[in-house]
């Protein structure tokens, strides 16, 4: 191998394949990286990796694209007297920004200053770490993150229920497995482990894995199931209940594991009557039978666990979704127990105690920051996002008017487009730190092009650290993997890491940065291999250890047997939360069928369908929809629609229609798809797109444009209905 700095310096014409970590999404895949002059020239998965096997996918496969795009913000923009985006040092950028921040901060109060930091702003640890010692050095609580716009019911759900020091069962010694609007070989998250799920869900079949899959859409994952529950969408809740019911009516629950190490099982059952199959089928458009076999299906497993996804968690009531997800898992006793084998204890991040019990329990919501709109406060899942707007939008004490976005894009992202487009226009402050020229870039006073991807040095912590998150099945083996920086940023540039943003504001605002212990010196500042350094300093394996295994090693040490609980331990996995039950028993009140349209009548002016959400290989979020390898594969964000529904309004394929919701309307661009239930339509969130007219629908029609993010929400996480939305669709 090359010495690194002479490729670095493109004094070589020789090309080197060196061992990368992907980062384009969370799946964090090991590549193998072919670099020529200092250059990454090809990418494709590490076929001699224990854990991944060599998988890689279109979008990993096309990252380096991502570095040399024409469209790579290289030098900072500054929206000049004209209101032109210019390009300025970064050192005249930060000094102009510290001046805005201080006067804001000196007027108003460090609360008037928030942060969003989204799904690329969380890929290096440095900069998770930097973020939150400035915001805490200014004194500001209001950092808001992706996690409370996506499945922010995992963790708030875990909170209520508890967490179990022994983890889930593994993955790969299970005979059972339930996905709930996930769908696993495109996301790469949900239920099967991310890393290669076609491989792991291909070896689980074979070995006699019975699959389940409750979703409105015959999904990649649910053409592999040998139970698909094709619902009406919005009501797993539901749905989960009567299986629920099936399960403890007809005595099929773990009793013993239930009376050990659970409260609240009498109130759950008592709540669980009102939710028979027979009721439950007839609102949720499936046969009764069908829920009972699932749920007989299920229970009968001598392993295995339950999982929710997106789908499930942007429809209404996430959470209690979620949660009846953690206790349908409990009460068949799906936790590692006492002398069982937790196939991962963690590596770089403790993921478990290792002791079969329920682990202390922590608050779920109702502590921390208040926020001014709809009576919601922090969560385990962080402060609700989807309120973030509102707080910028209303006047008074404590309005946010300077706001950072790291890695995000909330004009693609956030709820109601039309009221996230009125608050950017609002803020005194904008400053957007992305390698893009994103849609919310667009309106940014400034916006810094940051150092990324192959440019950073890279840890496999995020799939560890997940474990916090909420029921994450995480890395099943026991497996870490570091990588030094590989390339340099394009010659000229003027990129930097996000966390040396943040750094270099901090000196110029005179503050002194520290978290966890670590504080920064702020004179001579620290590279990122040494925040790195500090954020892991407590890891099982030290990094210094991961650092010699280049392309990642397994530690099999890591791989342990539960340890049992003192039997004076005073914690139970609460199965019956008060919170839970009574938003359960209200919902039980609510049961009206939804109906289903039939073709009797061709060539209507409209029709009523249910819109939900999904996810498109090609593109990640918010990220990736300008790349011309990806965007070829598909160049908009199709309205899919079953073949019945668009012969009823008298559609075909790649013809414009209109969405319109209560909240306002958008077109789209129609692609026949039959893995749909009848009446129901999908489109892939994440597109920044208004789009009005069929050319502004070739930029990527935006489903943000049709959620009403004020009324119907999630009480608990602030979420508002962002699938099973109701939609009028009409041919134009």
């Amino acid at each position: 191998m090359l010495d690194k700095s002479e490729t670095d310096a493109g004094e070589s014409s020789l090309t080197e394949e060196r061992a990368g970590i992907c980062r384009f999404c969370h799946a964090f895949c090991p590549m193998k990286v072919s670099v020529k002059n200092g250059k990454v020239t090809h990418l494709i998965g590490d076929k001699e990796n224990p854990v991944y096997h060599g998988y890689s996918c279109v979008k990993g496969r096309n990252f380096h694209n991502f570095h040399y795009d024409t469209g790579r913000i290289l030098k900072p923009l500054a929206r000049n007297s004209e209101g032109v985006l210019a390009s300025v040092s970064s050192g005249t950028a930060i000094n102009a920004i510290a001046a805005q921040v201080n006067r804001i901060i000196d007027k108003y109060g460090p609360r008037a200053v928030a942060m969003y930091s989204g799904t690329f702003g969380h890929f290096c640890v440095a900069g998770v770490m930097t973020r939150q010692a400035f915001m805490s050095a200014i004194g500001s609580p209001m950092m808001f993150s992706n996690a409370t716009i996506d499945q922010p019911g995992k963790p708030i759900a875990m909170a209520m229920h508890g967490r179990w020091g022994g983890g889930p069962q593994e993955f790969a010694d299970s005979d059972v497995c339930m996905l709930v609007g996930s769908n696993p070989l495109v996301s790469m998250w949900g239920g099967i482990p991310a890393f290669n799920p076609a491989k792991r869900l291909h070896d689980a079949k074979a070995r006699g894995l019975r699959l389940i899959v409750i979703d409105p859409r015959r999904t990649e994952t649910a053409q592999h199931a040998d139970i698909h529950l094709q619902c009406i969408p919005g009501h797993d809740a539901e749905i989960l209940a009567a299986m629920l019911h099936v399960i403890i009516s007809e005595r099929l629950h773990d009793a013993t594991f239930v009376a050990a190490e659970t409260d609240g099982f009498r109130a759950l059952a008592t709540s669980l009557m009102a939710y028979t199959p027979e009721k439950v089928a007839v609102i949720a458009g499936l046969d009764a039978s069908d829920l009972v076999a699932a749920a007989r299906l299920f229970a009968g497993g001598r392993s295995g666990n339950a999982t929710g996804g997106t789908g499930s968690n942007m429809s209404p009531h996430g959470t209690l979704m979620e949660y009846l997800l953690l206790v349908l898992n409990t009460i068949c006793g799906r936790w590692v127990k006492a002398g069982e084998r937790i196939p991962n204890l963690g590596v770089l991040f403790r993921m478990y105690s290792g002791i079969a019990r329920a682990e202390k329990p922590r608050l779920a919501t109702g502590f921390g920051e208040s926020l001014r709109v709809r009576g919601l406060t922090d969560t385990a899942a962080g402060l609700p996002t989807p309120a973030l707007p509102d707080e910028i939008l209303t006047p008074g004490e404590g309005k946010v008017r300077a706001l950072f976005v790291v890695g995000g894009n909330p004009l693609a992202a956030f709820p109601n487009r039309e009221k996230t487009l009125l608050a950017l226009k609002e803020l005194d402050l904008l400053v957007v730190i992305d390698p893009q020229l994103s849609a919310t870039a667009e309106y940014a006073d400034y916006v810094i092009g940051p150092k990324f991807g192959f440019e950073l040095p890279g840890v496999s912590f995020a799939n560890e650290g997940m474990a916090t998150y909420g029921l994450s099945i995480g890395f099943q083996e026991p497996w870490a993997m570091y990588q030094p920086a590989l390339v340099n940023p394009p010659a000229g540039a003027d990129v930097m890491e996000d966390w040396r943003f943040f750094y270099e504001l901090a000196k110029q605002l005179n503050l002194k940065l520290s978290v966890r212990g670590y504080q920064w010196d702020m004179t001579l500042p620290p590279d990122t291999d040494d925040l790195i350094e500090a954020f892991l300093s407590n890891s099982p394996i030290p990094l210094s250890e991961i650092k010699q295994h280049l392309g990642g090693q397994l530690y099999p040490d890591r791989r342990t047997l539960a340890k049992s609980r003192d039997p004076e331990w005073p914690y139970r996995l609460n199965i019956g939360h008060p919170d839970m039950l009574t938003e359960l028993d209200s919902l039980a009140g609510l049961f009206v069928p939804t109906s289903v349209p039939e073709v009797k009548q061709k060539n209507l002016a409209s029709i009523s369908l249910l819109l939900v959400t999904r996810r498109e290989h090609a593109v990640y979020n918010s990220v990736a929809h300008h790349l011309p390898a990806l965007a070829a594969r598909r160049p908009y964000n199709p309205v899919y629609m079953n073949i019945d529904d668009a012969e009823q309004l008298g559609v075909v394929d790649g013809q414009e229609i209109e969405l319109s919701s209560a909240q306002g309307n958008v077109v789209g661009l129609v692609a026949l798809d039959n893995t749909l239930r009848r009446g129901v339509c999908a489109l892939a969130h994440g597109f920044p797109g208004g789009a009005q007219s069929r050319s502004e629908a070739f930029c990527g029609t935006s489903v943000a444009v049709l959620i009403d993010d004020s009324k119907d929400y999630d009480a608990h996480s602030g979420l508002p209905r962002m699938s099973a939305i109701p939609v009028e669709v009409r041919l134009l």
